[in-house]
């Protein structure tokens, strides 16, 4: 439910705008476009994940996902859809990863109302999971990407699939460890950022423009 909450609120700014100075610039609707894309696909993924991958006799989510991977990839244009879908999700993983390592994220946090620990804490958390998130982010619009480029269902992977991916590196399960504890780090981030994050009625309005002029996103969206 969360996730599609952030899925309907980033559509919601691409479509009405971001509630900050500027939040009508197409680069920002763009933005907050692309990261509800982003969290659909992920919304979609956890969903087969617990449902269908979960269900006795079922199939695996990653085998669901190549199903629609394949029907998208019949429709007329189908191809390009896919790799429109792939590209978003690699360049929102990597904007993720960037703002994330840069603390871009702590311009729309209320930081003033914290103690320094607290400040601390929240910024290791955005840090880390932002970075996590991202690089799911990435890897999943690689695998999407590669499907339209050689027009193959079969590369296109699940979020189940594309975790568990991380295991057949060489780092091997301890990448897959590492991140697993990330998506639950950037987890804590959102709880943070849900109780701290600007909104007008916080001051945040046209007369205090937030810090960053490109996407106004969260570390993760990321």
């Amino acid at each position: 439910m969360g996730l599609a909450a952030m899925a309907l609120w980033r559509l919601s700014e691409a479509a009405f705008g971001q509630a900050v100075t500027g939040g009508d610039k197409w680069t920002r609707r763009l933005g907050s476009l692309g990261l509800a894309v982003f969290y659909t696909v992920i919304c979609i993924g956890v969903v087969q994940t617990a449902l269908v991958g979960g269900s006795a006799g079922g199939r695996p989510g990653d085998e669901t996902s190549k199903e629609y991977t394949a029907r998208v990839l019949a429709w007329p244009l189908g191809r390009v859809l896919v790799g429109v879908v792939g590209a978003v999700l690699v360049v929102v993983g990597v904007v993720i990863v960037v703002r994330s390592v840069m603390r871009k994220f702590e311009g729309n946090l209320r930081t003033g109302e914290m103690s320094p620990t607290t400040r601390r804490v929240v910024a290791g958390l955005g840090i880390v999971g932002g970075v996590a998130c991202g690089v799911v982010a990435a890897v999943a619009g690689l695998f999407v990407l590669l499907a339209a480029v050689q027009f193959d269902a079969g590369r296109a992977k699940g979020l189940d699939e594309t975790l568990r991916s991380f295991a057949a590196t060489p780092a091997g399960p301890v990448l897959l460890i590492a991140a697993a504890l990330g998506l639950l780090v950037f987890g804590l981030y959102s709880f943070c950022e849900a109780c701290w994050r600007k909104a007008p009625e916080h001051g945040a309005s046209a007369e205090q423009p937030s810090e960053a002029p490109g996407w106004e996103t969260r570390p993760g969206v990321p």
